[in-house]
């Protein structure tokens, strides 16, 4: 188990690594899709799109377990290790594939995030000037009303006779059980 979370996080590492390498530049994919596609079906010069950038999910997938399996398969005809020869190899290969694809979709995130706040960055400062000065305005309204509110509340006060109540006693005594 131990081997397996190492080769997890690892693969974690490299889908983060994937992704933020096709994020600046996705020649591999354009020289790709100029070799397979016709002229007409070719992508335009400004599509940012690549293996595991900008791609859906099952695209994605596909191409993570071919890489994936192309480099078992490696493994395991150049090294005298067996990938495919025991549980422990097949799970090492489906962690690294589920790693991998984590790692896509955490780099995803993490690259969306920062535009975001990059795009934002002016308009948090302005929202945050404007709940100021809201609050601020809420502030001094309530400061304006205090008096008002003080005096009408006196006023009430003054107002209502006091009505004199029997101490507890006397109420005992009344009911008889004093």
């Amino acid at each position: 188990m131990g081997i397996e979370l190492v080769i997890f996080i690892a693969a974690i590492l490299f889908g983060i690594f994937l992704y933020w390498r096709e994020s600046n530049g996705n020649g591999a994919y354009r020289f790709l899709n100029k070799v397979v596609n016709s002229k007409e079906l070719q992508m335009s010069s400004d599509n940012p799109k690549g293996f595991v950038y900008r791609q859906a999910f099952l695209p994605r997938l596909v191409f993570v377990v071919t890489v994936v399996l192309i480099a078992a398969l490696i493994v395991e005809f150049l090294t005298p290790i067996s990938v495919f020869g025991s549980y422990n190899g097949v799970s090492a290969f489906s962690s690294f594939a589920a790693g991998t694809l984590l790692g896509t979709y955490l780099a995803n995130f993490v690259i969306k995030t920062s535009e975001v706040v990059e795009e934002k960055s002016g308009s948090i400062g302005d929202m945050v000037e404007d709940a100021v000065e809201k609050g601020k305005d809420f502030i001094e309204d309530l400061k304006a009303k205090e008096p008002k509110a003080i005096e009408e509340v006196q006023k009430e006060i003054k107002t209502e006779p006091k009505v004199e109540k029997e101490s507890a006693r006397d109420r005992l005594k009344d009911k008889g059980l004093m």
